[in-house]
């Protein structure tokens, strides 16, 4: 039985949503879900997808909201598991717990549950409410339904530059054309993703670290390298610290080259895939080889020769423009290298999502048109 949205029910999908953000980065391959259980329009139980994916966060709520739960409402993010995994179905799980209405935010693409979970819910006799915050849990779970539906990996890139778009100076100077509270913000963008990528352009010119360095933070995304010869420097601070934070190196194959060079380096695996065809590895490529490890996001930190490769393959699903107040000039580096446009037809369209000062830089966020 489908059930209207009440006044309050936005209110407690919030909730969940706030529950869901908080393990944005720690859940893949499966999604980051965030549920609470309500009784006479109280909270009685609360839970989110844990580390490593399971267990999952409406059987957490539960677990929090024990006997309570017998008549309650609950509130989730992304519809409830129909099936048996390495755990029982969510679905069967609020059915035992004696909920009597399920508010759900997004249907499940996975075939496995795809409307199964909803289905199984309103079998039991449960009052099911669905599409309530739709579209705010659709940009949470970006990475995951990207995954589901495209094959590969929700793309981020973040640039910081100047106001007219260079991330350097023409001698490659660029520590710091943004503020320390700009750098803290881009650490905790990284927190939230499952793999941070670059090219090995920045690795030399810059030697930067990709970790996460915020306080009272351990995990660390995969940090990927794009080279054309895995030529990693065992002295980078990438290669060095490689033994504690997962690293991979993506390099071009030739045709008669079953493998790609490595330096060997301690923590570093390399995985090769096709050249595309200025001779640098294949980005769709190395894309579906993160989707085969179950990467759901991407954040891209890099040149702009790379940046330029992801545009023109129109891969690019978001775009975080961090902006300080200062101007370089044509003469420093631009943040995006040549994309060979004939027309303005052919150029990328985004869409402004969100703006706001962060310390005294501007952060843009720009989606993809559809």
């Amino acid at each position: 039985m489908h059930v209207s949205p009440s006044h309050d029910d936005q209110k407690w999908m919030r909730s969940a949503l706030v529950m869901a953000s908080k393990g944005d980065g720690l859940t893949a391959p499966n999604p980051s879900v965030g549920c609470v259980i309500v009784a006479d329009n109280g909270l009685i139980g609360r839970g989110v997808t844990a580390s490593g994916g399971r267990p999952h966060a409406e059987t957490e709520a539960l677990a929090d909201a024990g006997q309570a739960a017998n008549g309650a409402t609950a509130y989730v993010t992304l519809e409830p598991c129909a099936h048996t995994g390495k755990t029982p179905p969510c679905a069967q799980a609020l059915i035992d717990a004696g909920i009597s209405r399920v508010v759900i935010g997004l249907t499940d693409p996975d075939e496995r549950v795809s409307g199964q979970g909803i289905a199984m819910l309103e079998a039991s006799g449960i009052a099911v409410t669905s599409g309530v915050l739709a579209s705010d849990i659709r940009r949470q779970l970006s990475g995951y339904l990207k995954l589901r539906q495209h094959g590969r990996p929700y793309v981020t890139v973040k640039i910081a530059s100047s106001q007219d778009g260079r991330i350097a100076l023409k001698d490659g100077t660029s520590q710091w054309i943004t503020g320390a509270n700009a750098r803290r913000y881009v650490h905790e963008l990284r927190s939230r993703h499952d793999v941070i990528m670059t090219g090995m352009g920045t690795v030399r010119a810059d030697n930067p670290m990709l970790n996460c360095r915020l306080e009272g933070v351990t995990h660390h995304p995969l940090r990927v390298v794009m080279t054309s010869d895995a030529g990693l420097d065992p002295k980078s601070r990438i290669a060095q610290s490689a033994k504690d934070i997962p690293t991979l190196c993506i390099t071009g194959q030739d045709a008669d080259q079953p493998t790609s060079p490595t330096d060997h380096i301690d923590g570093v695996s390399v995985t090769a895939v096709a050249r595309d065809t200025d001779g640098r590895p294949d980005i769709m490529n190395a894309l579906s080889v993160l989707a085969k490890q179950g990467m759901t996001s991407v954040l891209v930190e890099a040149g702009g020769i790379l940046l330029a490769s992801l545009m023109r393959k129109g891969l690019v699903d978001r775009l975080i423009w961090i902006k300080a107040p200062m101007v370089i000039g044509g003469d420093g580096i631009a943040a995006i290298d040549a994309l060979d446009l004939t027309s303005l037809d052919k150029a990328r369209g985004f869409e402004a999502v969100h703006q706001q000062m962060v310390g005294k830089d501007m952060v843009e966020i720009f989606e993809r048109k559809a």
